[in-house]
């Protein structure tokens, strides 16, 4: 076959095609909820017009073309995606709008696929909110609004978020939802890439978010904490998490272990660990915040914690001295039970254990009352000697 025969025959095929297309479009047939792209033909007043197929024409109102101020955005020729939303002998009307037969399809296919879906949360209710999702009202449960725990939800109101429909039924006019299952999908998505970069005792920032009597939450990650226990906060003794933290603060920890308890991830932190020096490089006495406390210095510290036997001073974060109750009895103008918590306090080092990480107080001395204590001694002496010269005199008289 020539080349000329060849490209007649292709021309003629190509016409088939799009005859057979225009016929096709020609007879199509249309019901509500169809979905359609359709050229903008004009733009009235009140009505427009668009291109459904040769000699077919679609009708929608204008108002759908315009923006929030009432100006038309879009021009003849453009392109529309368009619902039917109904069909009559002559007319076939249109919407940028879904209809309720298609809001139902995106639910239907939403809640089968497990696809989220956005929704507004417009109101409280029993048991939960009210959220809008595609002009239709849902339930979801207080339970199921967030990760962590709420009273009431107020807070969410006037929001939108993304959110699962966990039930559908009665035609899409019964319609439950879940915000947390998302939350709580995202969130293991997180901790597995964490964990994933981030073995057992490396050091790893996080921010404290809440605090407890037996120690601080630290979120490593969205939706991932680990717990920092008390006795992990320092190296001495230390009674609250509040003297060293406070909700907010952002902190470098040692990543302990992580571990499985009743199907949930339990992260164990340390804040003292993270300041040990590697094995391979000790640190040095001069280098170790305990070593640069000698016995006989002369420090100022905050209290604490307060018992019967003594004070619990701290001396800098994480370095605690007590200054025992029998240290304070020879000072008459000092009075334990005076004292309280948070206040200032002058001190003086009495021992160091380096090894123990403990560290005695006592009172500062009180140089102008020793200074007088050795001067009674002296005095003492003189008139003890001078004593022993009269009891002499007194027995040679006597004789």
């Amino acid at each position: 076959m020539s080349d000329s025969r060849q490209q007649g025959h292709e021309s003629n095929e190509d016409f088939s095609k799009l005859l057979g297309e225009s016929l096709e479009q020609a007879e199509k047939t249309y019901s509500p909820g169809d979905r359609v792209r359709a050229e903008l033909l004009s733009v009235g007043t009140e009505d427009s017009f668009v291109a459904l197929g040769p000699g077919k024409e679609g009708v929608l109102s204008t108002a759908d073309l315009r923006d929030a101020e009432g100006r038309v955005t879009r021009r003849s020729g453009e392109t529309l995606d368009l619902f039917v939303t109904s069909v009559r002998a002559q007319e076939v009307r249109l919407s940028v709008h879904p209809t309720d037969k298609n809001i139902a399809e995106d639910l239907q296919e939403a809640f089968s696929s497990r696809r989220p879906i956005e929704g507004r949360v417009v109101e409280a209710c029993k048991g939960g909110l009210r959220v809008s999702v595609k002009g239709k009202l849902a339930f979801c449960p207080i339970s199921q609004i967030d990760a962590k725990r709420t009273e009431t939800g107020a807070e969410f109101i006037g929001k939108t978020f993304a959110f699962r429909i966990t039930e559908l039924s009665e035609g899409g006019r019964n319609i439950v939802l879940s915000r947390r299952k998302l939350l709580e999908e995202e969130a293991s998505r997180t901790a597995d890439a964490f964990l994933a970069q981030n073995l057992d005792g490396s050091l790893v920032t996080g921010k404290v978010v809440r605090l407890e009597k037996f120690g601080a939450f630290v979120e490593l990650a969205p939706g991932l904490e680990g717990l920092l226990h008390v006795s992990e906060l320092a190296w001495s003794r230390v009674e609250s998490p509040s003297e060293l933290l406070k909700a907010g603060q952002t902190i470098t920890v040692k990543l302990l272990k992580r571990e499985m308890v009743e199907d949930r991830l339990k992260l164990s932190l340390s804040l003292k660990q993270a300041t040990e020096a590697p094995a391979a490089s000790p640190v040095a006495p001069a280098q170790d915040p305990w070593a640069k406390y000698q016995a006989g210095q002369a420090v100022t510290g905050k209290i604490t914690r307060k018992e019967p036997y003594g004070l619990f001073v701290q001396l800098e974060p994480g370095i605690v001295g007590l200054l025992h109750q029998s240290k304070t009895v020879d000072r008459a103008d000092f009075r334990l039970e005076q004292h309280k918590v948070g206040e200032s306090i002058e001190v003086q080092i009495g021992e160091v254990k380096l090894g123990e990480r403990r560290i005695a107080l006592e009172l500062p001395r009180d140089t102008s009352a020793e200074e007088w204590r050795e001067q009674q001694k002296a005095s003492e002496g003189q008139f003890g000697a001078l004593g022993d010269v009269f009891k002499a005199a007194l027995k040679a008289k006597k004789r």
